[in-house]
């Protein structure tokens, strides 16, 4: 079981525009054409931040055009927020907020065997980074630039990750898998 930081960036390390749109990544590929069915198979639970959770209310019509319906999880998600959000129906959600190692185990046992999803935001990845809880980060980096916008990671890690993984994927995607726990080349800076 691990704790995986699973997105998309731009070349220039960039989730989103400042104005949170992802409409740079979708022509890059097909979401069926990547590791995201195989990913999300072995996901149990799934933590989430409220800017992540509010754009998957801002873009409903499109997210029920893709699945079917307005939330497109079966897992149980846990929402940080410290403001107060509108449930979406039929979705298994927890809003929580505070320091993720309080509702970390929480999340462990629902998930059971499988993995837990830090889904979206560097923000709340960087919190679970903080708090020794990120095992893995894979990130698809495609292959545009934006600018400026949402940082993929904005923390300073102390030392390297390790790179166990580099898949290419059609011809705009490129897919790293790093280890945040295993040893890491050598300390940032040193």
């Amino acid at each position: 079981m691990k704790t995986q930081y699973y997105t998309a960036t731009s070349l220039d390390g960039f989730i989103a525009t400042e104005d949170d749109s992802l409409e740079w990544l979708f022509p890059l590929g097909d979401v069926n054409e990547t590791t995201y069915p195989e990913f999300i198979a072995g996901v149990g639970a799934l933590a989430m931040g409220s800017g992540t959770y509010e754009w998957m209310m801002r873009n409903a019509e499109q997210v029920v055009a893709e699945v079917g319906s307005p939330w497109p999880y079966t897992q149980p998600t846990w929402v940080f927020t410290s403001r107060e959000l509108p449930k979406i129906e039929g979705a298994d959600l927890r809003f929580v907020q505070g320091d993720v190692r309080t509702v970390h185990e929480e999340m462990r046992a629902a998930a059971g065997d499988k993995n837990l999803w830090v889904v979206g935001g560097g923000g709340l990845a960087g919190q679970f980074y903080d708090a020794g809880l990120l095992d893995e980060i894979i990130v698809q980096v495609g292959s545009v630039t934006l600018g400026k916008g949402k940082p993929l990671f904005p923390r300073h890690a102390t030392r390297a990750f390790k790179l166990t993984a580099v898949k290419q994927l059609g011809t705009g995607l490129v897919e790293l898998r790093y280890d945040v726990r295993g040893d890491a080349p050598a300390e940032v800076g040193a």
